[in-house]
């Protein structure tokens, strides 16, 4: 279904803005009305068949059936034959910073490949995000890239490249001797691909730093594998609680990567807005997500493209266990209310390929429209955005793409 994204068309005239900040307006008197097939409105979980939009300058000024749209005198028309009309899509795990780790290892390219190297190859990887039709992205962590996000999201800002609007974490926050690279002698201080702190006082100190360096979000690994064991939990109720009031103080949110069920439980706890990953989750623990209104972001393409890597062949092979659990998790985190927001983990994979997550949320049991949903307007409540990103609606941004085809179908 979601292969239509391949012969996907930009119509928005908002794209490559960020959310935190509004970007050059269209001329005032830029007058343009859409005419699709439908349109999926990002707020109703059917398409609208004979819709048409209106968009003046940057903002959607009128949208609904056809023939009850008096189409403004000067405006320009574009004919969207065979189309869908949707909001610009969002996808809340992505690292700009990162390409598929069957070219690099993680290790090479946090240790070998120079700044200047992953930032020219993050440019690429925004304009094939961009032409796939996710118009805003949130960054989790550069990876051993330091405060790149945050350059080159006022890249974008400023047009200098093309690009989806960036929500940034900058360096992720994780325990000391808890993250990598690893593996080396112990007198060796190798430089890690996040930032190290412990006890309450460093955590603050870290989450303020990242703040004051541009972070619009804070990032902290609430479980990892110390030493190359199984996955822990690294940071206490206490710690990670206060994680969330510091960055809460100043209005920033805080997103978990946690995958053990204790180390979902503690960022539940403390009051994360997402817990990245979830692939231990059973129902106590969604059930906890669900009363805490705490939002999860499945990243099953990252699944699935590690498998690949491992000479996985989807469709021939049988499905690694992973995989299965992963789905299996989505559907038990959904029987318990437990709001979805579309989040893939690009960078692992290739980018301009999200809508491969799409795919495997409506395989794994969402119904298409609810897939669109959780990259649209659930995404853009995620992130703070819904009053101008998220839907098509009088008022809001033009962010907007067309597909071949219907794509709820």
């Amino acid at each position: 279904m979601w292969r239509m994204l391949a012969s996907l068309a930009m119509i928005g005239v908002m794209v490559g803005a960020s959310a935190q900040a509004e970007p050059p307006s269209r001329p005032t008197g830029s007058l343009v009305v859409l005419r699709p097939d439908r349109v999926f409105d990002g707020v109703d979980p059917s398409a609208h068949v004979g819709w048409s939009v209106v968009v003046r300058g940057d903002r959607i000024e009128a949208v609904g059936p056809s023939d009850s749209i008096k189409v403004p005198e000067g405006a320009r028309t574009i004919d969207l034959a065979g189309r869908t009309l949707l909001p610009g899509l969002f996808d809340l795990h992505t690292h700009v910073l990162l390409h598929p780790y069957d070219e690099a290892a993680w290790d090479d390219q946090v240790l070998k490949e120079p700044l200047s190297l992953r930032v020219c190859r993050a440019t690429n990887h925004l304009k094939s995000t961009l032409e796939s039709g996710f118009t805003t992205i949130r960054d989790l962590g550069t990876e051993g890239a330091g405060y790149a996000d945050v350059g080159i999201r006022r890249a974008v800002d400023q047009a200098i490249v093309a690009g989806p609007r960036m929500l940034v974490v900058t360096r992720a926050i994780v325990a000391t001797g808890s993250y990598a690279p690893k593996g080396f002698a112990p007198e060796w201080t190798i430089p890690q691909g996040a930032e190290e702190a412990d006890g309450v006082d460093a955590l603050i100190r870290v989450v303020r730093d990242q703040i004051g360096r541009g972070a619009d979000w804070i990032k902290v690994y609430a479980d990892t594998a110390m030493g190359g064991g199984p996955v822990r939990p690294s940071f206490s109720v206490e710690e990670l609680r206060r994680i969330v009031e510091t960055a809460g103080s100043v209005g920033v949110k805080v997103a978990a990567h946690a995958t053990s069920k204790e180390g979902m439980r503690r960022a539940a706890i403390a009051g994360v807005a997402t817990i990245e990953h979830g692939d231990e989750g059973d129902d106590e623990v969604f059930r906890l997500m669900a009363t805490r209104k705490v939002v999860l972001c499945p990243t099953l393409a990252a699944i699935e493209a590690g498998a690949k890597r491992r000479g996985y062949r989807p469709g021939v092979d049988p499905e690694p266990e992973r995989l299965h659990r992963a789905r299996e998790n989505l559907k038990k985190a959904m029987a318990a209310g437990v709001v979805i927001a579309n989040g893939s983990d690009m960078g692992v994979f290739p980018h301009g390929e999200g809508a491969r997550e799409l795919e495997l949320l409506v395989s794994s049991g969402m119904t298409p429209s609810s897939a669109i949903l959780s990259a649209t307007s659930v995404a853009a409540r995620v992130i703070g955005a819904e009053d101008r990103l998220g839907a098509i609606r009088p008022g809001l941004l033009a962010d907007l793409v067309s597909v071949d085809g219907d794509p709820t179908a």
